[in-house]
């Protein structure tokens, strides 16, 4: 069976020492064994399936609460699958709503870059047209009202 350190569960993880001691903390994973002279912490095969799975969570931006049901959910198998499936879907929808802001910040930068650039060479017809496509970006962006 192999033993791990904090560094190799780091390593392995991506998620730095500190956030898997916060884990540990906040009773997200473990608790993790611990050396006996040395007090250090001792991962174990199971804890770094969680805390592997705890880091693709968090890269996608799961927060801790639904990290927390996403384990526990996890641990009852498949009778929490249509669960899974929805705190997934969720995220999923919030990514979803996050990549349409972007989107909508993109284009209102690009459009006001095409506006600076009809000024800077002096074209009064493509600065007029960039305008309004300057207005109808602001309007995606929903800070106007």
């Amino acid at each position: 069976m192999e033993i791990l350190t904090i560094q190799d569960v780091s390593r392995r993880s991506g998620l730095s020492e500190p956030t898997l001691r916060y884990y540990e903390d906040i009773k997200l994973v473990g608790p993790i064994e611990r050396d006996e002279r040395s007090g250090h912490r001792r991962y174990r095969a199971r804890d770094l399936d969680t805390i592997e799975a705890l880091a693709c969570l968090r890269a996608v931006g799961v927060g801790i609460e639904d990290m927390r049901t996403y384990l526990a959910n996890r641990a009852r198998g498949r009778e929490a699958a249509a669960e899974q499936r929805d705190l997934l879907l969720r995220q999923a929808v919030r990514i979803e709503a996050e990549l349409a802001a972007q989107h909508a910040r993109l284009g209102y930068l690009r459009e006001k870059a095409s506006l600076w650039d009809a000024r800077d060479r002096g074209d009064a017809d493509a600065e007029a047209e960039a305008m309004r496509h300057v207005v109808a970006a602001v309007e995606k962006l929903g800070v106007l009202r």
